[in-house]
Order: structure tokens, then C-alpha cells, then sequence
């Protein structure tokens, strides 16, 4: 087997004598690329922002950021990284680099001031720089601002930001770089790089110190290893492993990397379901979906940052069993099932009946989720509520997914799922009897919201109170009755 190694800035680099838990950002600031910096340890701040080659939506390659702080080295084996001292040209010896555009954009504009934070931002905008669908929009004839709030005139989506914190000079001079970065040149070396295929996934096997990192070819291969090692840690986007490294100090004998297994990447729309590989990333659904399903378009926004979506998987979310995470909320209300695969076969079990208790559920330590089911058609009156102290890159301490049919102005169908109110996800079963065969009323959606209120076991803790969280369960109600109620009518 070929030794692990890396693409960095055009050149391999290998990764021992690292060992398996190293993240990408140790390895490449032991390197010498010390750009790329530790805020957090969370990827909360984006300090640490690499770009990455992945399989394209709309071309062979995206440049993806990713939190080089959270992904294990091993997890990049073979593939191709660029940092933010690989952006600018180096020309002769003896002469100054050649900015890239968007290092240029941040430094005419007073973008950056103690600059700590200011690679994680350049890696950033570079990506949403060179993303495939990124258009200009034609001025308006009295010339005002073509673009909103959080799109620029050309096109950039400050939410590729939204992973990225500064301190020093607030936000619009970085703001006002990112809506001036124009188009790619034509001999642009990293977009001439999207017509080409990324690295394809290699078989990894490395060890150091004890501990091991795997990546198997095939689902299969991958299957009989749980099997034969069910203590073994696995990881997708390393969202959440990353965390346990930086903070907790764990480190696992064994890790056994799918995020590149074939057979969890495919997103296949059938006449009566939608089936999402659990390794697919969040921002690749949201992409590839295009508004299809509503409430997930709903959630996408909400859900952690950019930085983190360009990683973290809906496999990887359900996996973790936990109480808050918010896709379980808006996959109650889908009536969503998961696919559990191990070395024998196969099972389908509905998400409401996978969670048994806290951060557990019926999967069994050599099963892997394969795929998210999503049944067809879907309601037409759906709504995610997400309650959290920051609008982006929060955690919820309330998080609610409605999804209603509502005929001749009585609900039909009501799914609600609810999270961070109980020790695992729910479904609001009591609230949705008691809005069932109803008119669509506020008398109805009064006495609902009562009983909403009930529902689960909500506790204190620093996000929230138990009675601010039963208060928000019954808003929420309310707040979607204020919503739809022309939109129903009409």
C-alpha cells in the first residue's frame, strides 16, 4: 500500500511520522504553513479554513472549504489541499507574490487588522469565488445595490461566510471585499482545475503509535471490518470526532473513514421516495435538491455554517444520537426512514422508532446508516423553527419541523418532530392528534399549542430554561398558524 500522503499547494506531502489523530491543521503548521490557525478547536471560527478538491455539483471539481482544525490528516490521504499561501502566484526569486484576487479585495478594503482571523477568510471567499453558479446580477437602472443583505451583486453568498469570525474590523469591509471580487480569469490555474477530475479516494491503512486510521474501497470491505472491529470509531465529515480529539483529548485505536465510499454518496429521486447516502455532505444535498424538498432548504441555512455543512453529513448528525442536532426535527416530520446495512444485509427502520435513549438507538455497533428515506409526496405546509441565542452557527435549544396537510381548510396530516426538548428526538404524537381531521383555525391551533407545550421533558441548562423551552414549543405553533394562514386560504 502506497504511503499516506497529501497534496499541499502542488506538493505532496507525507504524513508521518504524524500520528492518526493529527488534524490538518497540525499537520501543515508543522509543516511550515502556519497561515492556517486555531481559534477555537470547534470549527466555530473558521481560522483554520483550508480549501479542498471535491467531486463537483456543476463542474468535475469544487474548490470546498473545509475546517482543517476538525479533519483528520489521514482522512485527506491522496487527496489535494490548497492553503491560503498556496492562492497567491510566486514569481522569480527575489520578487513579491502576486495577490490573489481575493487577497487583494481584502487588503484594498481594510479587511484585515491584527489578521489572525484573516486566512480562514481568504480560504473562504476563494471557495465561494470559484463556485461554478456564482453569477453577476445586471444593475438596476437606478443604479442601486443589485444584490440583498447576504448576496452580493456578483453573486457571492455571504453564508459561505457565515463559518467566520473576526474581532478587529467588524464585518463590512470584509463584506464589501467579498461583493467586489469579480470572475475568474480564463488562466486561473485553481479554476482551470475544476474542468479536471479531484483525486480519487484511495485505500488507507495508516499506522503510528498503536492507533490506526482506515478507509476501506468498497461498503462492503468496510462492513466485515465493523464486524471484526466493532470498537472502532467512524467518521464522515469529523465534524463532531474533531471535537472529541481538540477538546477532549480522545484518542481512538481505531478509526474507519466513509465519507468516499461510493455507495453512501449517491442522492437518487424516485416517484415514491428520495433516498439520500448518509455520506453525501450538507451542502452537496442542498445543492443537488435545489429546493425540492422545502423544509430541508428551510433547515440548510440554520444548520451549523457553510464551513461546517461542506463536511458534516446527515448520517453523520443521526449517528451521533444526539438530543439537539437538527435534522432529526425535520426528519420526524418527513416521516423520514434510515437504511442500516451490515456484513448480511440490509433493514429499514423509521426514524421515529431509531432513537431508544439518550445519544442510542437500534443501530448496532457493526452497522452502518447507509441511506435517509424520504417518502413521497410531500405536504405542502411545511415550516423549521429553530430556536437558538445566535441566528447562524448555533446550537438550538429548541428546534421543531411541521410538516402539515391541510384540505378545505382542515389538517389531513400533521408530523411534527421536535428537538433538545427530551433525550432523544420526538414526535409531537399528542399535538398531532389533537390538530388531526381539525379546521385550520386559532381556536384549534390554540388548544394545540397547550398541548404542544407538554410535550417531551424539557430541562434547564445554560442554552435555556425548561419553561422558556415549553413556551417556545408552543410559539412555534402559533407563529406557523400566522405564517400559512393566507397562504392556506388563498
Amino acid at each position: 500500500m502506497v504511503a499516506a500522503r497529501i497534496t499541499v499547494n502542488g506538493k505532496e506531502t507525507p504524513l508521518s511520522p504524524a500520528a492518526p489523530h493529527t488534524t490538518v491543521l497540525d499537520l501543515l503548521r508543522e509543516r511550515g504553513l502556519t497561515g492556517t490557525k486555531e481559534g477555537c478547536a470547534e470549527g466555530e471560527c473558521g481560522a483554520c479554513s483550508v480549501l479542498v478538491a471535491r467531486p463537483g455539483v456543476n463542474k468535475p471539481t469544487d474548490w470546498v472549504a473545509v475546517n482543517a482544525c476538525l479533519v483528520p490528516a489521514a482522512a485527506l490521504d491522496g487527496q489535494e489541499i490548497i492553503t491560503s499561501e498556496g492562492l497567491a502566484t510566486v514569481g522569480e526569486p527575489g520578487t513579491r507574490p502576486t495577490l490573489h484576487p481575493v487577497q487583494e479585495e481584502m487588503a484594498v478594503r481594510g479587511g484585515s487588522q491584527c489578521g489572525y482571523c484573516t486566512p480562514g477568510f481568504i480560504c473562504s471567499m476563494a471557495s465561494e469565488y470559484y463556485r461554478p453558479d456564482r453569477c453577476a446580477h445586471a444593475e438596476p437602472a437606478d443604479g442601486s445595490d443589485a444584490g440583498d443583505a447576504e448576496h452580493g451583486p456578483n453573486g457571492f453568498d455571504l453564508h459561505s461566510l457565515s463559518g467566520n469570525l473576526c474581532r478587529c474590523t467588524g464585518y463590512r469591509p470584509i463584506r464589501d471585499a467579498a461583493f467586489a471580487v469579480g470572475e475568474p480569469t480564463e488562466d486561473d490555474p485553481l479554476a482551470q482545475r475544476r474542468e479536471q477530475d479531484p483525486p480519487a479516494p484511495v485505500a488507507t491503512e495508516y499506522t503510528q503509535d498503536g492507533a490506526t486510521f482506515l478507509r476501506k474501497d468498497t461498503l462492503a470491505e468496510t462492513l466485515q471490518l465493523l464486524r471484526e472491529r466493532p470498537d472502532a470509531v467512524v467518521v464522515a465529515g469529523s465534524t463532531d470526532y474533531g471535537v472529541e480529539v481538540n477538546i477532549r483529548s480522545r484518542r481512538a485505536e481505531c478509526v474507519v473513514a466513509i465519507d468516499r465510499l461510493p455507495e453512501l454518496r449517491e442522492l437518487r429521486v424516485q416517484s415514491d421516495h428520495i433516498e439520500i447516502g448518509a455520506a453525501v455532505t450538507l451542502t452537496e444535498i442542498e445543492r443537488r435538491l435545489d429546493g425540492d424538498v422545502p423544509l430541508l432548504a428551510e433547515l440548510f441555512p440554520q444548520f451549523a455554517s457553510r464551513l461546517i455543512r461542506n463536511s458534516g453529513t446527515l448520517g453523520g448528525n443521526l449517528g451521533t444520537g444526539s438530543p439537539i442536532g437538527d435534522s432529526p426535527p425535520v426528519l420526524l416530520a418527513l416521516e423520514a426512514s434510515l437504511v442500516l446495512a451490515d456484513a448480511d444485509g440490509e433493514r429499514v427502520v423509521p426514524l421515529a422508532e431509531y432513537f431508544t435513549g439518550y445519544r442510542q438507538s437500534v443501530r448496532r455497533p457493526d452497522e452502518l446508516i447507509r441511506a435517509v428515506r424520504i417518502p413521497l409526496p410531500l405536504s405542502p405546509v411545511t415550516a423549521f423553527h429553530k430556536i437558538a441565542k445566535r441566528r447562524f452557527d448555533d446550537i438550538s435549544s429548541v428546534a421543531i419541523g411541521f410538516a402539515l396537510d391541510i384540505e378545505g381548510g382542515i389538517v389531513r396530516k400533521a408530523r411534527i418532530g421536535l428537538g433538545g426538548v427530551a433525550a432523544t428526538p420526538i414526535r409531537a404524537l399528542a399535538t398531532e392528534a389533537a390538530l388531526e381531521g381539525k379546521p385550520w383555525s386559532a381556536e384549534t391551533v390554540e388548544a394545540a399549542a397547550r398541548v404542544l407545550r407538554g410535550e417531551g421533558t424539557p430541562m434547564s441548562d445554560h442554552r435555556a430554561s425548561s419553561v422558556y423551552r415549553s413556551a417556545m414549543l408552543g410559539q412555534s405553533l402559533l407563529k406557523l398558524h400566522a405564517q400559512t394562514t393566507e397562504a392556506v386560504s388563498s
